[in-house]
């Protein structure tokens, strides 16, 4: 797909998407799947239960909805055709990790598979070792999972061609190592200089070779943690969401559809009240494309993911002439509304920035309090 080229944003910004011809609201422009992605620890350990590589949930909208909700009783109607989905599941011949597909089992060994294949109830083995020391530092809601990283390592590993591979992970590092270390201090939390060592060295009884040294130095794990922190994106793929867009695009009559809407809200407020605001298959990937999008606070483009796997999909939200730097957020949908004050913190916290978007310029002179203080002064205002 062409229309859009990766060049120098700015000396403060580095790379960004820039479109080369027109986009109008609602138009594609790319689609990829990541160099690696992986499902969230603590998301697989509470039996979301998905395809290794893709991340497609390996369980019907019905299933999904009975787990979710806690009710056996419940039938979906229009959900035959999701059956057939779960028809093509197919495991490694080795350790019997499960794929939606003959294709992902293939693509998976290729990439990254064949370097981190292993006993999955070999409870002493180094990968499982490495993932319950995780879980135990990063509990949810979950923002990264070690075992990204792992894969980014098996990538340059088992690439035909391991240097250029390493160059490509190298592309997305580009802050101080004082930045980094302040990135990975928002992932683990205050103890995270003792416990970067711990999956450094844990890590490396994993996964070690020639061309994954320069990862596997203090300075380097802690370079590629920040990446995994800051440049991965965040996946979530659920068959109830599937479902949901499915049958609102049937035809049927207004009594039908109020029916069915007030069917599907009802089915949210069982899966909310038993699961809370964990509905998804969730995990993270590194994208080559969609990573050059730089933030803004006023988006013209959004991240989703359609196919109910791994494969993401940038579209318009208004016109995009050529020449014109595409932006996503790196911001929640609840965040971006907030004040500009909160919004900046949001951003210095994770992302070590300052936005100066167009948005964020033209608030410049609003007070430098944040939504809650507002929110807070309007509370005694009107006790007052």
């Amino acid at each position: 797909m062409e229309g859009f080229e990766i060049r120098i944003s700015n000396s403060k910004k580095g790379k960004g998407l820039f479109a080369t011809k027109q986009f109008n609201e609602g138009d594609i422009i790319l689609e990829e799947e990541p160099l690696v992605s992986c499902q969230f620890a603590w998301n697989a350990a509470y039996r979301y239960l998905a395809c290794d590589h893709c991340m497609r949930p390996l369980e019907t909208p019905e299933q999904n909805v009975i787990r979710l909700s806690g009710k056996p009783d419940i039938l979906l109607p229009h959900s035959n055709c999701f059956e057939d989905d779960l028809l093509n599941i197919t495991s490694c011949n080795q350790c019997g990790i499960l794929y939606c597909s003959e294709e992902c089992k293939v693509n998976s060994l290729a990439i990254y598979h064949r370097t981190l294949c292993y006993i999955q109830n070999d409870a002493h083995h180094p990968i499982n070792l490495l993932i319950e020391t995780w879980k135990q530092i990063h509990y949810p809601p979950e923002t990264a999972n070690i075992m990204l990283l792992v894969r980014i390592l098996a990538y340059i590993q088992q690439h035909s061609d391991p240097a250029s591979a390493a160059a490509t992970i190298k592309q997305f590092c580009h802050r101080t190592v004082n930045e980094d270390a302040e990135l990975v201090h928002k992932v683990l939390g205050d103890e995270f200089s003792g416990q970067l060592n711990t999956l450094r060295e844990m890590t490396a009884n994993v996964i070690n070779g020639e061309y994954i040294q320069e990862f596997l130095t203090p300075e380097g794990f802690c370079s590629l943690m920040a990446l995994v922190g800051t440049n991965s994106q965040g996946i979530g793929t659920s068959p109830l969401s599937l479902w949901v867009t499915s049958v609102s695009q049937l035809t049927m009559s207004d009594d039908e559809r109020q029916q069915l809407d007030m069917f599907i809200d009802k089915l949210y407020q069982y899966v909310e009240e038993e699961s809370g605001q964990f509905l998804n298959t969730e995990g993270s990937g590194l994208f080559r494309l969609q990573s050059a999008c730089n933030h803004s606070c006023a988006p013209n483009a959004e991240s989703s993911f359609p196919y109910g796997n791994h494969r993401i999909q940038l579209r318009a939200l208004k016109p995009i002439m050529p020449g014109q730097e595409i932006f996503i957020s790196y911001l929640d949908d609840c965040t971006l509304q907030r004040s500009r004050h909160s919004r900046q913190k949001e951003l210095a916290e994770n992302y070590l920035f300052m936005c100066w978007c167009e948005r964020c310029s033209s608030q410049s002179s609003e007070p430098d309090c944040t939504s809650e203080e507002d929110n807070s002064e309007e509370e005694i205002d009107a006790d007052d």
